[in-house]
């Protein structure tokens, strides 16, 4: 293989062509190291002095392999006869480990780059050798971070997928014994024994919505949702929705209403996942509303149109500068209303994470005192 070279002479001291060469290769701010055809150096740079700790007169008419370790050196003459038998072009960086050694027997990390050089006096190699010790150091200290920072993540998982599991257990009691004192099957309760159940029931559904939310953050996190897409109505998942919405909007004296299709809406998508997502956009809906109401929209495929599922409410709207950043793990709206709202501001989050699992998206259209719209479908 014949690769084009650069014909030059040995620097000169009165050409000034050759005295500009020589500059040039004095101010490099890598090591240069010039090998003839018995791997014998030839020439050498400043940098060369500083890098391996010789002086120049030291090093021409030496071996090359005086700068190789001590366990490469057998090999490296090989090396050296098949590249001059084959001579390309080899960038710095080129993907290869090798090592370098100073006149004081250290070794170092190195990244070399090889030319050849046809000279008049004969065909040359030359190397630019560079010291990658601190550059090998930091990647180094960065894999180590990286697999200190995975181990805590797996830590924190594990810990908030136990205490989730712990905590829901007696929570879970609590409430269901609450609903009962609530019913009257105990006995009858006065007025004052039913409000203060009301708020231990309340404050009970809050604290489990919060430990669900922690729940599905871990697993989502560690990779443990398991979503399997299949064909499903999603006139009955919005039903469904709005069925256990719909007291939470009465509550607070808002509408909940749902635009469906006659005829039924087959798509693609995980039945418990989509849910999950239309449940929680919903709820923001809903706790951000405190007139009018929450409109639930269904388009169904058409031609070439995907499915849609939206979401509109008459509240507040989402500042602009909040959009971008609203379906981050605990992020919160900086408007002042949503700050005083209750919750982990993990909910549009765990949605997002979901839909990307099913291939969908989450968009939303919102002005600040018009309300906002989102809307779910395939991306």
């Amino acid at each position: 293989m014949h690769v084009p070279t650069q014909r030059i002479t040995s620097p000169p001291h009165s050409d000034d062509g050759g005295a500009k060469w020589w500059a040039m290769l004095e101010a490099a701010p890598d090591a240069i190291v010039a090998v003839d055809r018995t791997g014998r150096i030839t020439v050498v740079n400043a940098q060369t002095e500083r890098l391996f700790g010789y002086d120049r007169d030291e090093l021409v008419g030496q071996l090359v392999e005086v700068l190789v370790p001590p366990q490469a050196r057998d090999v490296h003459p090989s090396h050296r006869q098949r590249y001059l038998a084959e001579p390309k072009p080899r960038p710095m960086g080129a993907g290869i480990e090798l090592s370098a050694m100073r006149r004081d027997g250290t070794q170092f990390p190195a990244e070399i780059s090889l030319s050849a050089i046809e000279t008049a006096d004969g065909a040359l190699v030359a190397a630019a050798i560079r010291d990658v010790s601190e550059r090998v150091r930091f990647e180094r200290q960065l894999r180590e971070k990286n697999l200190e920072l995975e181990k805590a993540n797996k830590a924190k998982d594990a810990f908030l997928a136990s205490m989730s599991h712990e905590l829901r257990t007696p929570l879970n009691a609590i409430i269901g014994f609450t609903g009962t004192l609530l019913m009257g099957l105990p006995g009858p309760l006065n007025e004052a024994q039913e409000r203060q159940l009301r708020l231990v029931e309340t404050s009970g559904q809050h604290l489990l919505s919060l430990i669900n939310d922690l729940l599905d953050l871990a697993k989502i996190e560690s990779g443990k949702v398991e979503i399997s897409p299949q064909t499903i109505d999603c006139r009955s998942v919005l039903e469904e929705v709005v069925q256990s919405m719909r007291p939470m909007a009465e509550q607070k004296g808002i509408t909940l209403e749902a635009d469906v299709p006659a005829t039924g809406c087959l798509v693609t998508a995980d039945r418990r996942a989509l849910g999950q997502i239309l449940i929680n956009l919903v709820h923001n809906a809903i706790k951000f509303t405190d007139s009018g109401g929450v409109r639930i929209g269904l388009t169904p495929p058409e031609h070439d149109l995907p499915w849609s599922v939206t979401v509109a409410d008459t509240g507040p709207g989402i500042d602009p500068g909040d959009q971008g950043r609203i379906f981050g793990a605990f992020e919160r709206s900086s408007k002042g209303e949503r700050e005083s709202a209750e919750g982990t501001g993990l909910g549009l989050y765990i949605s997002h994470k979901l839909a990307e699992l099913m291939g969908m998206r989450i968009a939303v259209d919102s002005r600040t005192g018009e309300g906002s719209v989102f809307r779910v479908g395939p991306e």
